[in-house]
């Protein structure tokens, strides 16, 4: 009887050590290695999850999609650790400025989304417009100077009419559309 005992609380262990890997491997595979943000894989499962949101109750979402300009200089002039720095600020600052129903992941290099819950163009745009002056007020402070940083964005908003890579794609476009307007601009 003792035995019997003995062996069910060993298969508990086991069990709880094995949902505890499970967990573990489920994070790894959803959060970016440097920065605990989702990654673009789960932030591409959560846009997959909005559309279909969206197809079934007609409300929309929007994607921010971000880059985070001139971060090569800051790693050419300060190093990789500098630069790592500026994303782990950027992060911080989107995560601090949106709803918590939103989710910010880091899409890969200097790159992020957000995805907007329940928000049209205009909110989207409009709180866009918010999250790069955020990023701005805030320089990086590094070894005693404060670097500038600048992020450029684009929006797409989708009320299920799109996949998930396709409105991931659209955002992306209308970011680099805004940076080359910003760049025409700052050369007139």
């Amino acid at each position: 009887m003792m035995t019997l005992l003995a062996e069910i609380d060993q298969l508990r262990r086991n069990l709880s050590d094995a949902r505890g890997r499970i967990d573990f491997l489920e994070r790894l595979a959803d959060e970016d290695p440097l920065i605990p943000i989702a990654n673009r894989r789960a932030f591409l499962r959560e846009v997959t999850r909005m559309i279909g949101f969206g197809q079934r109750y007609g409300t929309p979402a929007s994607i921010v999609y971000i880059d985070v300009n001139h971060l090569k200089s800051i790693n050419d002039a300060f190093g990789h650790a500098a630069g790592d720095a500026a994303l782990l600020q950027v992060a911080r600052i989107l995560v601090e400025q949106v709803r918590n129903a939103d989710v910010v992941a880091r899409l890969g290099g200097d790159e992020f989304g957000v995805l907007m819950v329940q928000a049209d163009r205009s909110i989207a745009e409009a709180k866009a417009g918010q999250l790069a002056e955020a990023v701005q007020q805030r320089p990086l402070s590094w070894q005693g100077r404060n670097l500038p940083l600048d992020i450029s964005y684009g929006v797409h908003c989708f009320a299920g009419n799109d996949n998930a890579g396709d409105a991931l794609e659209a955002a992306d476009q209308a970011m680099y559309a805004r940076k080359r307007e910003r760049s025409v601009a700052a050369a007139s």
